[in-house]
């Protein structure tokens, strides 16, 4: 596909996938709620089974796979997948939500705290936190292709590299900071905001400076085999 489609065709078949299977997956966490919890999801969390438990690990890790795999099939080289990943995990998300919202009028609000993921621990946050994420997942993932597409191939130094690595950090903390908690059956209040923003402002940063500055002033070379 990536070989002979231009790259608004090949985002508009990603993001085709990416609605039908956020469509698919609040589908299946209806029935997971019909099950666990008929009078409507909350805190404490009612733990399944360790069987059930390890089932629902693997389909999150499946989901990626699937993900990752409809990436690979949108672009070329790692920097286009990777940008495609991106893309096709936030228009996934947000449909996830969407669907929730029209099937259940869940969530409340955008304050409304959620279960996020399960790998490596419990992710939790309000709505808006995951919300906030998959935007940015769409905007930067289509900017990433963008620049694959016109043939520029980045070369992260190592600051950049640095940032993604404290980017990373930073979020990670801001959504497993609940985790001892949920488990032992607590119900969290308060979301680490100011591990989220500082997250989300080196992420930022750093993608500014790899795919839009460095593209325009830094000379990066086209790259070889054009994946227009």
């Amino acid at each position: 596909m990536a070989s002979r489609e231009s790259l608004p065709a090949r985002l508009g078949w990603l993001i085709l996938f990416a609605v039908a299977f956020g469509f698919l997956e609040g589908a299946v966490v209806v029935y997971l709620r019909a099950i666990y919890y008929p009078d409507g999801f909350g805190f404490p969390l009612l733990l399944a089974a360790d069987r059930i438990a390890r089932v629902e690990l693997a389909r999150e890790l499946a989901t990626l796979l699937m993900l990752l795999g409809v990436a690979g099939l949108a672009a070329r080289r790692p920097w286009g997948r990777f940008g495609a990943f991106a893309v096709a995990f936030g228009v996934w998300d947000l449909v996830y939500y969407l669907a929730l919202k029209v099937m259940l009028g869940w969530p409340a609000s955008l304050a409304t705290w959620d279960v996020l993921f399960l790998i490596p621990g419990i992710w939790t946050g309000p709505v808006w936190a995951a919300l906030d994420i998959a935007v940015l997942l769409v905007v930067c993932g289509a900017r990433i292709m963008a620049v694959d597409a016109e043939g520029y191939s980045p070369r992260p130094g190592w600051l950049d590299w640095l940032g993604c690595g404290i980017s990373l950090a930073l979020l990670l903390t801001a959504f497993l900071w609940n985790h001892s908690l949920v488990e032992e059956g607590g119900v969290p209040v308060s979301f680490p905001w100011w591990f989220w923003v500082a997250g989300v402002a080196v992420a930022l940063a750093t993608f500014l400076r790899v795919f839009v500055l460095a593209p325009k002033t830094m000379g990066y070379p086209p790259a070889t085999g054009l994946n227009r």
